[in-house]
């Protein structure tokens, strides 16, 4: 049988070993890094990841990259199935952050098929071809705008840890400019420089990110909205089209 420990993983003389895994609704992995490269792909539910460096979501059809001997925690919002492709990299990683993937239907294909071979798989027969499948689908694979990057100035913190505690708040840019104990001026710039995004992209993809972990662990489309400072769902299903480009808070697999 299949191992379910990922340590189980690590030192397998593979390119690419696969562990397919279920989570109960609510479940944490705890602090924890591999000593390889991990695609963790949410084949069903959704999965929140965070790092120092930021949060990741995890929709259904998407996966997230997580180089070597980073420090993650991922929890689960409902139930959770996920297949993780442990992959060893020789040298250092072509990219050292973390980074969300929309699967293509053949790396999804190609991943449950290379759950079910040995995980000691041939590597010139089927299981090395399903391995070097994977490999090339990652590097096709395009990146996702589900990540949710955290500034280091601790003011910025500060104000985005609060953002992420209560994102429907009603409070407007002087307001929160005020908590960091900044200018406007101030937290606009270095928000922008620290992220990547600007203070209402960050805000609104925090309340995006919210709105994905309350319909996957089951709440009304109202009461989502309301959560996260939308009057009425529609306006929420606009946002997340715009953000994400797919869908809405019910839905967290592409149609496109």
């Amino acid at each position: 049988m299949r191992s379910d420990r990922a340590a189980d993983y690590q030192d397998v003389p593979r390119p690419v070993a696969v562990m397919p895994k279920t989570y109960a609704a609510g479940s944490a992995t705890g602090i924890h890094s591999h000593p390889r490269a991990q695609l963790l792909y949410a084949t069903a539910g959704l999965m929140v990841a965070t790092t120092e460096r930021g949060t990741w979501l995890v929709p259904s059809g998407h996966a997230l990259w997580i180089p070597p001997g980073i420090l993650h925690d991922v929890r689960m919002c409902g139930p959770v199935a996920m297949s993780s492709a442990y992959i060893a990299i020789a040298g250092e990683p072509s990219s050292p952050a973390c980074r969300v993937l929309r699967v293509s239907r053949l790396l999804e294909a190609a991943l449950a098929a290379l759950a079910e071979e040995p995980v000691l798989y041939d590597e010139h027969g089927r299981g090395g071809l399903l391995a070097a499948l994977v490999l090339d689908e990652i590097q096709r694979a395009p990146e996702t705008p589900l990540a949710l990057p955290m500034p280091q100035d601790p003011r910025l913190r500060r104000v985005c840890e609060e953002i992420i505690a209560d994102p429907g708040s009603s409070r407007d840019l002087d307001a929160w400019a005020r908590i960091a104990g900044a200018s406007r001026r101030t937290l606009t710039r270095r928000f922008r420089f620290e992220t990547g995004l600007s203070f209402g992209e960050w805000r609104t993809r925090a309340r995006v990110a919210r709105a994905l972990a309350l319909a996957a662990e089951g709440a009304a489309p109202r009461e989502i909205a309301a959560s996260v400072g939308y009057a009425h769902p529609q306006v929420l299903r606009i946002v997340m089209h715009r953000t994400l480009g797919f869908g809405d808070a019910e839905r967290g697999r592409s149609t496109s």
